[in-house]
């Protein structure tokens, strides 16, 4: 099978235009917009300050060059260009690529500061972290637009890192905070930079990253990891670093086939999926912990915590290596769950706007020119695309996300084959699949059934339906005509979810027993609709909280689906128990209309249940 050819239309093909349009197009077109600028060699030779605002070049180059060769924006392309061009001029002859003046290098040591809670090194900078992503820009600007002086430039980056980490010893713990796990990201760029050359020494970079790592307690992600620790527990439980070092993790195993390094990513995976994300799908914290960005313990639950969008982005990513890893459909489960609330309810209709953080229960606050987020939701976008389909081989396809669109290949004997998806996805559940090869030949068109779908079917050509179990996914094995038509069904019934927030302390006796008492208990109530997770605004125009009786605690009987509004094709969803007005619930990224200020309650607090001879 040929190279997949993806075009995506409908909710998310309006967010990639948007995208395009606004950040792609305007944060960065040149070698003077600022964020590249920094890297002007007058600037850089006096830079003692700068945080991570040089990651903005790599993060732009990864999705502008996937932007642009796919929708061949022959503007965006020729600013693509002109700045890698820019950045390999000012390349430095040992191979430094940074903002960063000679006494503040990653090549020179930092101890950590002491009393530093999170390991930062005594001189702060985050230059192995920027060069970790102008290693990915590159390679990436090569794999679009190949022309050998990219690749070289990001050879000489990971030749300047092998330098420092291996011929000098140089820890790279040492160069980044959170306990390193700042600078041990550059796990994945070294090993992209080996799947790009084939050269062996840049996987023995990452080797000697991981050896690293594993050296320090408190960096030993890999052995945490396979002992079963929560996420919250490993260094500082820094969402976004912990995920992307998973992501180096599951490209090490792809490397060198060592299972250990397949399964720690997977646990981790494991981990989060269970106690750390929101509703929405994105990995969340905020609540009862040290920053606003780590973990909250496993169990702490709390409304108001939120999801940083970096730790969207490499969530996404984490799940992209794990369902090419294993084909299971749970991974492309989390994939769509955060692309169509987390990730699109942080951004702003006009593309450009992002907000740094989302709150299950919050305001929508949109973030300023500099923040990481903003770079980081443009590229976690433009990874959809690659993701809504998968190659099998030799087999076949696989539809991993639904949306209208397409995608055409080459396949043996089919020819040229174009499967065009017809369907109001994620609004509707009726998807339809239109086959057309250029000779009847058979291969497999798999079908992804999701998780929360109950009752799908599947027909081909007006066959009998026959029923596809959630979770998993359905093979067509069978000989393709053009004029085949799939009919897939997905009933998407509104379901409500209940979380807890509950704290109890344990204590021994006198006895010696262990006495467990329960302190705090707060129950809430959250509604998804097929992918969709719904939030309201502040109740009755100015509260920030409602207490839901629940008729003999059923909560599914209350939820009533609206029809459509004319021009809005996302159905509402009303509470109603007849205890008070009906509540009106919308898809969480729609909610408040996409306004900065906007609120969007996604919790609602649920009525105690009174104990039979309780006072009322």
């Amino acid at each position: 099978m040929t190279h997949l050819k993806i075009q995506l239309d409908g909710l998310l093909g309006a967010a990639l235009d948007a995208n395009r349009r606004g950040r792609l197009s305007k944060f960065i077109v040149s070698e003077n917009s600022p964020a590249i600028a920094l890297f002007a060699p007058e600037k850089r030779k006096e830079n003692r300050e700068g945080d991570w605002y040089g990651e903005h070049a790599g993060k732009w180059l990864v999705a502008a060059a996937k932007s642009a060769a796919r929708s061949d924006d022959a503007t965006l392309r020729k600013s693509v260009l002109r700045v890698a061009d820019y950045l390999v001029g000012v390349q430095e002859a040992d191979g430094y690529l940074g903002t960063y003046a000679s006494d503040h290098r990653f090549m020179r040591r930092q101890p950590p500061k002491p009393g530093s809670w999170d390991g930062a090194p005594s001189v702060r900078t985050w230059d192995i972290w920027n060069h970790a992503y102008l290693l990915l820009g590159l390679l990436e600007v090569h794999r679009q637009f190949p022309n050998a002086r990219y690749l070289d430039a990001a050879r000489r980056i990971g030749d300047l890192c092998w330098r420092t980490l291996v011929d000098e010893g140089i820890d790279v713990t040492e160069l980044g905070n959170h306990h390193g796990l700042s600078a041990t990201v550059l796990l994945d760029p070294a090993l992209e930079l080996h799947f790009a050359t084939g050269e062996r020494r840049y996987l023995q970079l990452a080797e000697t990253i991981l050896d690293q790592a594993e050296a320090r307690p408190q960096s030993a992600f890999l052995t945490a990891a396979l002992e079963g620790k929560d996420a919250s527990e490993i260094a500082t439980g820094k969402a976004y670093q912990l995920i992307w070092n998973m992501v180096g993790l599951a490209k090490l195993f792809r490397a060198t086939g060592l299972d250990d390094y397949r399964d720690a990513a997977i646990a981790i995976w494991q981990n989060i999926r269970e106690f750390h994300l929101s509703l929405g799908g994105g990995p969340w914290g905020g609540a009862s912990s040290r920053s606003r960005e780590t973990f909250n313990p496993a169990g702490v639950f709390d409304p108001r915590a939120y999801v940083e969008t970096c730790s969207t982005l490499a969530w996404i990513q984490l799940n992209r290596e794990l369902l090419d890893i294993t084909g299971e459909a749970r991974f492309a489960d989390e994939i769509e769950r955060s692309a169509y609330n987390d990730l699109l309810g942080a951004q702003a209709p006009d593309g450009e706007d992002w907000c740094y953080y989302s709150f299950g229960n919050g305001r929508r606050v949109h973030t300023t020119y500099w923040r990481c987020c903003k770079s980081s939701g443009a590229m976690a976008l433009e990874e959809l695309p690659a993701l809504s389909y998968r190659a099998l081989g030799s087999e076949g396809i696989s539809v991993e996300l639904y949306s209208p669109g397409a995608v055409e290949f080459t396949h043996v004997g089919a020819g040229k084959v174009r499967i065009e998806q017809k369907t109001g996805y994620p609004y509707v559940g009726d998807v339809e699949l239109a086959v057309q090869v250029d000779a009847p030949a058979r291969f497999v068109l798999q079908l992804r059934i999701p998780a929360w779908c109950q009752g799908a079917r599947v027909s081909v050509s007006g066959e009998a339906a026959a029923s596809a179990s959630a979770g998993g996914h359905f093979r067509l094995d069978r000989t393709w005509r053009s004029g085949d038509i799939v009919h897939l069904s997905l009933p998407m019934a509104p379901r409500a979810h209940r979380a807890i927030d509950c704290n109890v302390q344990e204590s021994k006796a006198p006895d010696g027993n262990t006495v467990r008492q329960e302190v705090r208990r707060f129950e809430y109530l959250g509604i998804t609709r097929g992918p969709l997770v719904y939030s309201t605004g502040l109740i009755d125009g100015f509260r920030l909280d409602e207490t839901l009786l629940l008729p003999d605690g059923q909560a599914d009987a209350c939820l009533h689906e609206l029809a459509t509004v004319p021009g809005d094709a996302a159905p509402r969803i009303q509470w109603q128990t007849g205890q008070r007005e009906p509540i009106v619930f919308e898809p969480y990224f729609q909610a408040g209309g996409r306004k900065d200020g906007a609120w969007r309650l996604t919790w609602l607090s649920v009525a105690p249940t009174l104990e039979a001879g309780s006072p009322p």
